[in-house]
């Protein structure tokens, strides 16, 4: 732990040394698509429909309009997902909805690069099934998640952070409550709302055991040049969304801590997660609620936006303990978006050894996921999804299951 600390220590004097002297020239934002900030911009940008809304114009003004006024920034949005299965053992099928309230609060330097927002994001998790679709993997025999946040865990605080941006708008800040997704191994098609549903294709390749949503917790990120950048935090792995406010308790008495560290280059700085190589590094101790060990591991990613149309990924993930899926990954795959904004397919496949402090001995999973997510208006989004697993891990009667569904998304 002290080797950690150290790092993070090293790399905040390192941004604080080198971001100083950069220039503020269209900078882009570091985090997640899903990070809200981040968030906020896509969805405001201009998509390529199949059908136009224009009733719905005047809302969007007057949120425009109270943003110029007074800095504040929000939307909300609907998902909703139902997929079935022709697995031998378990439900067989499994669906969940979550609505999402969120924005972004500009209270200091708002016309400066070195602004200082309040980030926030309140959400409802509810089943439509008798188990939710986030535990419809294990329940099945899978060694994973499928859909791992349409769970049913209610009312919750999925973001509460100030987030301070120095060195005109070069070095971020975040602390608070946070969510790990937005800070950790991002690249371009991560997000479980828009992209792969299956863990395998998401945030550490299913092999980083990650801390609870609404965790206390400190980052810093920045660019120590134009191409090259930097994230570094700590988090509490006892965060509870339900009282957030909890984390205070158990970050400074219990010292249950989760730390990461990245380094990453863009050769393009407007594609920071589309064109991306970086190397995650990350260590969390033992958590006593849970059981889970202490333990170590890190990703290596690389994604390359071709032609504006072909998006590749390679990604590749190692753990030792701590409690996660898998001890070593490998996920690869393709997306493809004809036009900006538009519809996209994208297709994976992941090759997973499971954790043996979690599973015991188990076969390698291997994962497929394809998906077409159609734009049917500007802030309406239907994404049919099929997944076929050979070797389930913890399935002893089927040698493969095929997964199929489809999933929404409203933005308003």
């Amino acid at each position: 732990m002290r080797n950690i600390k150290i790092l993070f220590i090293v790399s905040i004097l390192i941004f604080s040394n080198q971001l100083s002297a950069q220039e503020n020239d269209s900078i882009p934002k570091l985090g997640s698509v899903d990070q809200v900030d981040n968030r906020l911009a896509i969805d405001s940008e201009t998509k390529q429909p199949v059908l136009e809304f224009p009733f719905l114009d005047p809302y969007f003004d007057f949120k425009k309009n109270l943003k110029d006024k007074t800095g504040l920034n929000f939307a909300l949005d609907y998902n909703s997902a139902y997929f079935g299965t022709n697995s031998k053992i378990g439900e067989g099928d499994a669906g969940a909805g979550v609505f999402r309230f969120y924005g972004s609060w500009d209270l200091v330097g708002k016309e400066s690069g070195n602004s200082g927002a309040l980030i926030y994001k309140l959400e409802h998790r509810h089943k439509y099934s008798t188990i939710p679709l986030s535990s419809l993997g294990l329940d099945m025999g899978y060694a994973g998640l499928i859909g791992a946040p349409f769970n049913d865990t209610g009312y919750r605080t999925q973001n509460l952070y100030w987030r301070q941006r120095l060195a005109n708008g070069r070095l971020s800040i975040v602390v608070g409550f946070l969510d790990i997704t937005d800070f950790l191994d991002v690249y371009a098609l991560a997000s479980p709302w828009m992209h792969f549903m299956n863990f395998s294709f998401s945030t550490g390749v299913a092999a980083v055991n990650v801390p609870n949503d609404g965790y206390l917790g400190l980052g810093v990120g920045g660019w120590i040049t134009k191409n090259i950048y930097a994230i570094a935090g700590i988090a509490d792995q006892n965060g509870n969304t339900a009282n957030v406010f909890e984390g205070f308790d158990t970050f400074f008495n219990k010292n249950e801590y989760f730390k990461h560290l990245e380094f990453g280059i863009t050769s393009a700085k407007d594609y920071i997660v589309l064109d991306n190589i970086h190397a995650t590094f990350w260590q969390r101790d033992e958590t006593a609620a849970t059981g889970d060990p202490d333990g170590w591991g890190f990703v290596l990613s690389g994604t390359k936006y071709i032609n504006e149309t072909w998006l590749p990924f390679v990604r590749f993930a190692y753990t030792e303990d701590a409690g996660s899926f898998l001890q070593k990954a490998l996920a690869v795959g393709v997306g493809y978006q004809p036009k900006p904004g538009g519809h996209l397919l994208s297709f994976g496949y992941s090759w997973g050894q499971t954790n043996e402090t979690t599973f015991g001995v188990a076969e390698d999973q291997h994962t497929f996921e394809l998906f077409y997510r159609l734009q049917l208006s500007q802030k309406i989004a239907i994404t049919p999804d099929v997944q076929f697993v050979v070797n389930p891990a913890l399935n002893e009667q089927q040698n493969s299951i095929f997964i199929y569904g489809i999933r929404s998304r409203i933005a308003l």
